[in-house]
């Protein structure tokens, strides 16, 4: 009488696992650019977001605010923050004449080839400004820049 062994042999086990592990390291390189791309998804929608609250508050005081703390609350529920960069957006509220009739902001994306990227202002900073700084917008792309 024969007895049988019921199982697996190693060298099946050891296929089983590297199979595993390709087929995980191929949908973890997939998702770390799905996650790059929603960040930066984020990024375009709440300066679409502060563009708004500018402009309301322009609408209401014939001038932009020095600092974007200034819409808190009244015309955005809260300044929206940078998935992962610190300081978050880059703002400069731009001088003509007596007042901040201006302004520069923009997001650093992290896909430098993003389509959004040939369809915004890629406008200087002025040296002219109430607030901000001109350096923030020293480079071009990736910096999402928008302007009234």
């Amino acid at each position: 009488m024969q007895k049988k062994n019921k199982g697996f042999t190693l060298i099946e086990l050891l296929v089983v696992i590297a199979i595993i592990g390709i087929l995980s390291s191929v949908v973890l390189a997939s998702l770390n650019t799905a996650r790059q791309k929603s960040r930066d998804a984020k990024r375009i929608a709440d300066l679409k977001q502060l563009q708004l609250a500018l402009e309301l508050y322009f609408d209401a005081n014939r001038a932009y605010p020095p600092i974007l703390d200034s819409l808190a609350t009244i015309y955005i529920p809260s300044i929206p923050q940078d998935p992962l960069i610190t300081p978050a957006y880059q703002y400069a509220a731009l001088l003509s004449g007596t007042s901040c009739t201006s302004y520069h902001l923009g997001a650093t994306m992290e896909a430098t080839g993003h389509a959004v990227l040939t369809t915004d202002s890629d406008a200087s900073a002025s040296t002219d400004i109430c607030s901000g700084s001109a350096a923030d917008f020293a480079g071009t792309d990736p910096i999402y820049d928008l302007k009234p």
